[in-house]
C-alpha cells in the first residue's frame, strides 16, 4: 500500500480522497493555488504544497508544478479526482514515467475512451448498441450532408471531452446552419449522433482490477439535467425492470472489456423511451461526482477501491457479492443564482449550517468564513440521502435541503426543492427534458445575441478554452 498520496485537485473531491486515505492509514499531500491557501482540503491534509496563481491553467492544470510537488513532498502516487487533469492521458503518462503511480485507468485507455469516435469503434465488434452517428466533421458541407444521413434531430458533440459541455441540438437544417456559423470545425473535432428526444440518462458504475476481474455496481439515473449538465442523480433507476438492470450491467462490463479497462469508471447510456433500448454514449475514466449514491446503496467505498486497485490488490468480491439496499438521491448544490440564468455567485460565506441526521451524507470542501472563488467550478456541496424506498429518500432530502443554510452567496437549493415538490418527479415520470418541460423558468436564456456577436464570442472562446466555455453560448 502507498505511504503518501498527492491529490491533484481541490474542493469536495479532494476532501473525499483525504478521508479515504486516512481510513487506509495513508498520508496525504494537498496542492493549492494562491486563492486556495486557506481551503478546507489544505487544512485537512498531512502536507500541503503551493502550485501557482489562482488561474487553474497556472495551478491545478500545471502538470510540471504538480509533479514537482509530488517529488518534493515524497509522494508515491497521485490521485487526480474528477475534472482538471483526471482525463488527461499525457499527465497520466508523465506520472508513471516519473516513477509514481497513477490512481486511475492506464493512459492508453484514457486516450481510447476520451476520443468518442475511437471509443465507438472499439465498441462495435462487441455488438453494443449505439445511436446512429457520423464520422468526425471536417467542414460545413460534410456536416450538412452527414446530418441528413444520421437523420434529424441531431446532436453535435465534441469528439473529446465530456460532462455534457459544448453540445448542440439541431432539429432541422436551418438550426444546424446557425450552429455551424458559431462553432469552429477546424479547431475542435465534432461529430453527430441522432438525437433521441425522449430518453433517460442511465450510467453504470464499473470496477476492474489489474487481473481481468470486472464487476458493475448497478446503475444511476442522471436524467435531471439543465442544458446537458446534471443537477440531481439517484440510484437505482425506477425506470428499469430487473431484466433491464441485468442487461445494462452486462453491456457496461462488455464495454469495459472492449477497451481492457482497469480501475473504476462509468459507462453511460441513453435509454430510448420509445422502445426501451439502451444506446452506448461514452466511458468516463475517473471517479464521478455522483459516486456517493452508488456507495450508499452498495456499501462499497469507491475511492478506497480505486486506491487498492492502483496499489495492485485484486478485487475481493465478485458480481454475486454485490447487494443493493434501499434508494439514494444526490443533489448538487452550486454557488449560482437560478433566478438570473444560473449566474455564478462567488463571495465569502457568512453563514453555513450543514444538514445532518440519520441517512444524510454531506460532502463539501467549504465551511463558514471561506470564500467561493470565481476561478473554479461552482459546486460547493453534495447532499446524499438514503431511504428504504425512493419515497423515503425524497422526504429525507427535502428535510436536508431545508436544514442546509448558506448566506453570503446565492445557491441552487431552491431549485432542488422545486424539483422534489414536482408531482412528475415524485412519481418517477422523468426524462432528460424534465427541467425544460416542467421547470421552464430555469430554462430562460439571455436576450438573443446577433450572429456577429456570437462569432466574436466564439472566437474569444477558441482562444481561451473552447471545451469548457462553449456551453455559454448554447
Amino acid at each position: 500500500m502507498f505511504k503518501r498520496i498527492l491529490i491533484a485537485n481541490r474542493g469536495e473531491i479532494a476532501v473525499r480522497i483525504i478521508r479515504a486515505c486516512q481510513e487506509l492509514d495513508i498520508e496525504t499531500v494537498a496542492v493549492y493555488s494562491e486563492a486556495d491557501a486557506n481551503a478546507l482540503h489544505v487544512q485537512l491534509a498531512d502536507f500541503s504544497y503551493p502550485i501557482g496563481p489562482a488561474d487553474a491553467s497556472e495551478s491545478y492544470l500545471n502538470m510540471d508544478a504538480i509533479l514537482r510537488a509530488a517529488r518534493e513532498t515524497g509522494a508515491d502516487a497521485i490521485h487526480p479526482g474528477y475534472g482538471f487533469l483526471s482525463e488527461n492521458a499525457d499527465f497520466a503518462d508523465m506520472v508513471t514515467k516519473a516513477g509514481l503511480t497513477w490512481i486511475g485507468p492506464l493512459a492508453v485507455t484514457i486516450r481510447q475512451v476520451g476520443d468518442k469516435d475511437v471509443a465507438r469503434a472499439a465498441m462495435e465488434p462487441s455488438g453494443i448498441p449505439m445511436a446512429k452517428g457520423s464520422e468526425p466533421l471536417t467542414d460545413y458541407e460534410m456536416a450538412m450532408e452527414s446530418a441528413k444521413e444520421v437523420g434529424y434531430p441531431v446532436i453535435l458533440k465534441p469528439v473529446s471531452g465530456g460532462g455534457g459541455k459544448g453540445m448542440f441540438v439541431a432539429h432541422n437544417a436551418k438550426e444546424l446552419t446557425d450552429i455551424l456559423n458559431v462553432v469552429d470545425l477546424e479547431k475542435t473535432k465534432f461529430y453527430f449522433e441522432h438525437y433521441i428526444e425522449r430518453s433517460r440518462h442511465i450510467e453504470v458504475q464499473i470496477v476492474a482490477d489489474n487481473y481481468g476481474s470486472i464487476i458493475h455496481l448497478g446503475e444511476r439515473e442522471c436524467s435531471l439535467q439543465r442544458r446537458n449538465q446534471k443537477l440531481l442523480e439517484e440510484s437505482p433507476s425506477i425506470a428499469l425492470t430487473d431484466a433491464m438492470r441485468e442487461e445494462v450491467g452486462l453491456l457496461a462490463i462488455k464495454a469495459a472489456k472492449s477497451v481492457h479497462y482497469t480501475n473504476i469508471g462509468t459507462v453511460e447510456f441513453l435509454l430510448d423511451l420509445s422502445n426501451n433500448q439502451f444506446y452506448f454514449m461514452e466511458i468516463n475514466p475517473r471517479i464521478q461526482v455522483e459516486h456517493g449514491i452508488t456507495e450508499a446503496v452498495t456499501g462499497i467505498d469507491l475511492v478506497r477501491t480505486q486506491i487498492r486497485i492502483a496499489a495492485g490488490e485484486p478485487l475481493e468480491i465478485s458480481q454475486k457479492d454485490v447487494i443493493f439496499r434501499g434508494h439514494a438521491i444526490e443533489c448538487r448544490i452550486n454557488a449560482e443564482d437560478p433566478d438570473k440564468n444560473f449566474m455564478p455567485s462567488p463571495g465569502k460565506i457568512t453563514k453555513w449550517h450543514e444538514p445532518g441526521g440519520p441517512r444524510v451524507r454531506f460532502d463539501s470542501g467549504f465551511t463558514s468564513d471561506l470564500s467561493i472563488e470565481p476561478y473554479y467550478d461552482s459546486l460547493i456541496a453534495k447532499i446524499i440521502t438514503r431511504g428504504r424506498t425512493r419515497g423515503d429518500a425524497i422526504k429525507i432530502m427535502a428535510r436536508a435541503l431545508k436544514e442546509f443554510q448558506v448566506e453570503g452567496v446565492k445557491t441552487t437549493i431552491a431549485l432542488h426543492q422545486r424539483i422534489l415538490e414536482d408531482d412528475f418527479f415524485r412519481t418517477g415520470n422523468i426524462d432528460t427534458q424534465f427541467v425544460k418541460n416542467r421547470l421552464q423558468v430555469y430554462e430562460t436564456t439571455p436576450s438573443k445575441r446577433s450572429l456577429k456577436e456570437l462569432k466574436t464570442f466564439a472566437a474569444k472562446i477558441n482562444e481561451i478554452n473552447y471545451e469548457n466555455l462553449l456551453s455559454l453560448i448554447n
